[in-house]
């Protein structure tokens, strides 16, 4: 699998396009923004070489969306969301959030589920849903290449924020440590924002996915015993 990510708006999201097979990708998140962001997503497609064949959200937020409308527009591909997070959607929609723009909303959408299996441009994604950072996030999981795009639920030394529209804390966490820490040690993680990380180092250094947080307790020690 070849992966190339480019980072864009203000929340420095990732938006990345793995390729399968020549002059074939998907796109997964793409948040560029309407104009210098937009064209810049266009020309490095055309530099590839690559044809979009599908768009793969993780979850609805705006930072995550805001190419998905043209992208489909241009190339008349599908957007796979998990249908839970269309009332996120709408919700920014009407609020908006963060200072930033609201996105194009347009775009249709196919709906996923757990365990589904993606197949486009000579990859094969199984969706995990995680919800937790948002109702439908879900992360895409390719088992043969041991790559995984997770979204705003896992980062490198985090775990996505739940205090959101629809967010959920114990959702999250129950979904990653039932549903991502399980995945073998190596699998690559390419998060939603900041660097990719695998699920080794995150079980070892992620100091949110300690179990809960709980301070273990020691019985106290009988002092007799040491006289």
């Amino acid at each position: 699998m070849d992966i190339h990510r480019l980072v864009f708006n203000r929340l420095d999201e990732n938006t990345y396009i793995a390729s399968g097979a020549p002059g074939r990708c998907v796109v997964i998140d793409p948040g560029c923004q309407p104009g210098e962001e937009q064209e810049k997503m266009l020309s490095r497609l055309r530099g590839l070489g690559l044809t979009p064949e599908a768009i793969l959200l993780t979850h609805g937020h705006m930072d995550h969306t805001y190419g998905a409308a043209a992208l489909q527009k241009e190339f008349g591909i599908p957007v796979y969301m998990s249908p839970e997070d269309k009332p996120v959607i709408d919700y920014f929609q009407r609020v908006g959030r963060f200072g930033i723009p609201v996105p194009d909303a347009s775009f249709t959408t196919t709906d996923i589920s757990d365990g589904a299996v993606i197949d486009a441009a000579g990859l094969s994604f199984k969706v995990i849903t995680t919800p937790g950072h948002s109702p439908g996030c879900v992360c895409y999981y390719d088992e043969a290449r041991g790559v995984m795009f997770s979204g705003d639920t896992l980062f490198a030394g985090a775990i996505g924020r739940s205090d959101l529209f629809g967010g959920d804390y114990d959702q999250e966490i129950k979904a990653i440590m039932e549903k991502l820490m399980i995945l073998p040690g190596p699998t690559e993680i390419y998060p939603g924002h900041g660097p990719a990380s695998t699920i080794s180092d995150e079980r070892t250094g992620n100091p949110f996915l300690e179990p809960f947080n709980e301070r273990e307790e020691i019985p106290e020690l009988n002092q007799a015993q040491y006289d």
